[in-house]
């Protein structure tokens, strides 16, 4: 949860209107933990006017931001957390490719370099430097739903593209190449709020009886791009983490870019995972599959316009 700038995926919350949602959630709505939820879905019962709520990926911002706000107004949240970063000052590979595509200057004339058989060749010339033009582009453009509206937006994305599916060791190579490309000062990502908990950030979360964590692999991985072997390891390597972090068992999991396939649903069940939630945007009924369970992203909306979407989700 953090207000971002620009914000091309629509993760970021601000911290007002989070509390805002926070007031509305608690007033209108009966939150509940998100076990608690997967119980009723495995018992085939559902209680009315039911929501629960849930963190991806495991930023730094979920503790300093989100925990304080959640336990002002009591309310319970599962954190799906990504174990690999846990406890270091690195971030996630797409920050740090936003970091330098859409923030840095100046940057080369030209991006043409091979990244895993695949050429990528962008000019660059005149978006060397940022202008206010260009930024004020960014900080409007939705990557999942717009085309990029600049040349510095072009070449994120389809980095970003070909960077996706790679093993997590692929990606560090073709993030060091990048960062030679753009310079010395590209060599961390300057934004705290992209690194992720340390390990005693988490204990703590962890042991706050109106939070819990869920499973969300160790490197973030596109687990339906691999082969079985690599999507149990790393999914059954970050349920022995947190569970070893918290002293708790780690029943719930969400799929990273909410990618899966048969076999990942197979080794969720087989690692002893009772429920795993994907991206996708459905209501939870008693019919719902509990390995393919959807969820609805919260933008960085007003109270009031939270509970337009609220209403408009339940008649999906």
């Amino acid at each position: 949860m953090a207000k971002l700038d620009p914000d091309v995926w629509n993760l970021g919350v601000s911290p007002e209107h989070f509390e805002e949602q926070l007031q509305l959630l608690s007033s209108k709505w009966r939150v509940i933990p998100l076990p608690d939820l997967t119980d009723d879905i495995l018992a085939n019962r559902l209680r009315r006017n039911c929501i629960a709520l849930s963190f991806d990926d495991g930023y730094i911002d979920n503790f300093l931001e989100a925990k304080p706000l959640l336990e002002k107004y009591k309310l319970p949240a599962t954190f799906f957390v990504s174990s690999g970063n846990i406890g270091q000052q690195t971030a996630f590979w797409w920050d740090v490719l936003e970091q330098v595509f859409l923030h840095m200057e100046p940057l080369p004339p030209a991006f043409n370099m091979p990244l895993k058989n695949t050429l990528i060749s962008v000019e660059l010339t005149a978006e060397q430097y940022l202008t206010e033009s260009i930024k004020e582009q960014h900080r409007q453009w939705k990557a999942y739903v717009q085309p990029p509206p600049t040349a510095r937006a072009r070449l994120f994305l389809r980095v970003w593209e070909v960077l996706r599916p790679l093993p997590h060791s692929e990606q560090q190579e073709c993030l060091g190449m990048i960062m030679d490309w753009a310079g010395a000062a590209a060599n961390s990502c300057s934004h705290c709020l992209s690194h992720s908990m340390s390990r005693e950030q988490l204990q703590e979360l962890s042991n706050n009886r109106l939070f819990c964590l869920g499973g969300h692999s160790v490197s973030h991985p596109d687990l339906a791009a691999h082969i079985t072997p690599v999507q149990r390891q790393e999914i059954l390597q970050n349920k022995q983490f947190l569970e070893e972090v918290s002293q708790k068992q780690v029943r719930t999991l969400a799929y990273p870019y909410g990618s899966y396939n048969s076999e990942t649903m197979a080794v969720a069940a087989e690692a002893g995972f009772t429920a795993a939630f994907t991206t996708d945007q459905r209501v939870i009924t008693p019919g719902s599959d509990p390995f393919r369970l959807g969820r609805f992203l919260v933008g960085n909306w007003p109270a009031e316009e939270l509970h337009h979407h609220m209403k408009q989700w339940l008649k999906t």
